[in-house]
């Protein structure tokens, strides 16, 4: 098993024909050009946009095609910087990483009196196409309500058909999102920061920008005529609102893969990099995230039109169907589970961290849940380790006291003094509920099972070392220091969180054996070891898997209800709660090992 077939573009087809998805500028200015026409004199082009679209080209490409006799920016109708900083200081925080999930809605960045005066121009204008273009450009929109008042049908006509409006959507994934921050061509919503830190963006648009943005698109998602995907600016994408719609009803039916991406980390090693094929220019990748629906996008292909949407879209809009009943209940609009790839192959170790307690979590950063995780070793080289637990007995203060001198630049800090290291080998499953000290050290390839809260980590020690900014990473000891359970020792660690096989179920051509995690976690893992057909039966709740052993296999419904689909080694996968069963088939020459998957679900009896 080399990985060479890992599918790092994973498309999903939506239909052939080819009238609800168009591609490249002139063709989408095309189509926008007869709906307009249709709407007669007063047409109005209305474009609202996510994070991290080019507001300004898109703007300049629609205008000079259209030629509109009223142009309206909504970064001018917004609040000016400073006030907005104001505004969001509670939700920000001083911290360089952690802030609140903000309840703000869109509107608050807005200047009512700009908002009401841009209203008026649009309302008042002689005739003409008018383009209104940027964040939060649908509050100009008519909502929903015909020019005679009558109210119309979301999804019938929606699009403004008869009110003469026509709703544009430019959306975009988190991941593009993030490369814009970094080089520059992005800033957060309503903020002057174009020269400011990608952390610094990232940390504002996870706290804000994308929770405002996402409230205001869902609150106008059934009025959109059409979605704009400009991920690949050179190359932009039209889907019409109800194919976008019906495609996602269409995934809550099916297993189906988000978009992987990977990342170098201080850390990172080389196994994904040679058996992924990714960039070797690279000094190395030590992240692969291959199931975080909030930042991976969708590759869903209409014709021959592939176009790149946010995954969060699905989660947004059928949750239940996406996730289960009980599930949706629990979490609401979140999906709860994560699998991405550490990669410290021929790389270092990790930071020693604790991630924080359910009640820590919710005091200090308003949250549900919190981040309790596992490591489930997909390889590793002979000697490699996970740090997990401290000693038994165990002196806290001077625990604190060295990581405290560490922290001053006095002394390095030495885990193996204070934290248990265990060996390390393909297939072990070591789990790590919340207020556990961990670290994967070097030459593991691990596959990270968790809950979604992903970047509350409290690092403990990052032995000495700085980001691939050159600057220090944020250490955050207070944090940290008040949510390490001291009690978990090794006698506790072993007997409770390493390799906690029980046996489930076995047949001639299979075996199921529960691998964790602990009872504190909401999360059940279930790994299958099988040289046949594997049956597995919906549990009402998400299922997600990835083949850690055996080169590819063939994901089927017995009652035909969906396509098959190919998985390869490493490819993680979705199967929605009301995709029903499924079984997996193995797919070649048999070898000399049985193939294997892992399985993550939530439990149904927490």
């Amino acid at each position: 098993m080399n990985g060479s077939a890992y599918d790092k573009f994973p498309v999903t087809k939506i239909c052939t024909g080819s009238q609800c998805a168009w591609s490249g500028w002139q063709a989408i200015v095309d189509i926008l050009k007869r709906r307009l026409a249709d709407a007669g004199r007063t047409g109005v082009l209305i474009v609202d946009t996510y994070s991290g679209v080019d507001v300004d080209a898109v703007a300049d490409t629609l205008g000079a095609a259209l030629n509109p006799t009223l142009r309206i920016d909504t970064a001018q109708l917004l609040k000016p910087a400073a006030a907005i900083d104001h505004m969001l200081a509670a939700d920000l925080g001083d911290d360089p990483v952690f802030g609140r999930m903000t309840e703000r809605s869109l509107a608050d960045f807005f200047d009512p009196a700009r908002l009401q005066m841009a209203r008026e121009k649009l309302c008042n204008r002689a005739g003409g196409t008018a383009v209104v273009c940027g964040p939060g450009a649908a509050l100009l929109a008519q909502n929903g309500h015909s020019q005679n008042g009558h109210s119309q049908n979301g999804h019938a006509q929606g699009d403004g058909a008869q009110s003469g409006q026509l709703i544009i959507y430019a959306d975009m994934a988190r991941w593009p999102i993030q490369q814009r921050f970094r080089d520059g061509t992005a800033g957060n919503l309503g903020a002057d920061n174009p020269s400011d830190s990608a952390a610094r963006k990232y940390k504002r648009a996870y706290f804000v920008d994308w929770r405002v943005l996402d409230r205001h698109k869902n609150s106008i998602f059934d009025r959109i005529a059409y979605f704009l995907d400009t991920t690949n600016p050179r190359e932009p994408k039209l889907i019409s609102g109800d194919a976008m719609r019906r495609s996602l009803a269409l995934l809550t039916r099916r297993p189906f893969r988000v978009v992987p991406f990977f990342d170098p980390a201080p850390w990172g090693g080389r196994w994904m990099q040679s058996h992924f094929h990714l960039d070797p220019a690279m000094p190395n990748f030590g992240w692969g995230f291959d199931c975080v629906p909030e930042e991976n996008s969708l590759l869903l292909q209409f014709g021959q039109t592939v176009a790149e949407i946010p995954a969060a879209n699905l989660v947004q809009r059928h949750p239940e169907a996406l996730m289960g009943e009980f599930v949706y209940r629990r979490f609401g609009l979140e999906f709860p589970i994560r699998f991405d790839m550490l990669d410290t192959i021929q790389g270092g170790n990790l930071s020693l961290q604790v991630h924080p307690l359910a009640d820590y979590i919710r005091r200090h950063f308003g949250l549900a849940y919190t981040q309790d995780e596992s490591y489930y070793i997909l390889d590793a080289l002979p000697g490699a380790s996970v740090y997990l637990g401290v000693h038994d007995p165990i002196d806290c203060q001077k625990f604190a006291d060295e990581l405290h001198g560490a922290q001053r630049g006095e002394r390095p800090f030495i885990p193996d003094a204070y934290v248990n290291r265990w060996p390390a080998q393909k297939h072990d499953h070591f789990l790590i509920p919340a207020g556990t000290c961990h670290c994967s050290g070097a030459g593991n390839l691990v596959l990270e099972i968790s809950a979604t809260p992903y970047i509350f980590t409290f690092k403990l020690w990052d032995w000495g070392r700085l980001g691939l900014d050159g600057l220090p990473r944020p250490v955050h000891l207070d944090h940290g220091l008040a949510n390490i359970q001291w009690n978990r020792g090794a006698h506790w660690v072993k007997a409770n969180l390493i390799n906690q096989l029980r046996p489930v179920a076995h047949h001639a051509d299979w075996r199921e054996e529960r691998t964790g995690l602990h009872e504190s976690q909401f999360i059940e893992t279930r790994r299958h070891w099988f040289t046949g057909t594997v049956l597995h039966q919906s549990t009402g709740s998400v299922n997600v898997l990835n083949l850690v052993q055996g080169e590819q296999v063939i994901v089927e419904s017995p009652s035909h209800s969906f396509d098959p689909m190919i998985i390869h080694y490493a490819e993680t996968f979705i199967v929605p709660a009301e995709a029903g069963d499924y079984r997996i088939t193995p797919v070649g020459p048999k070898p000399t090992t049985p193939w294997a998957t892992i399985k993550a679900m939530v439990r149904t009896e927490n």
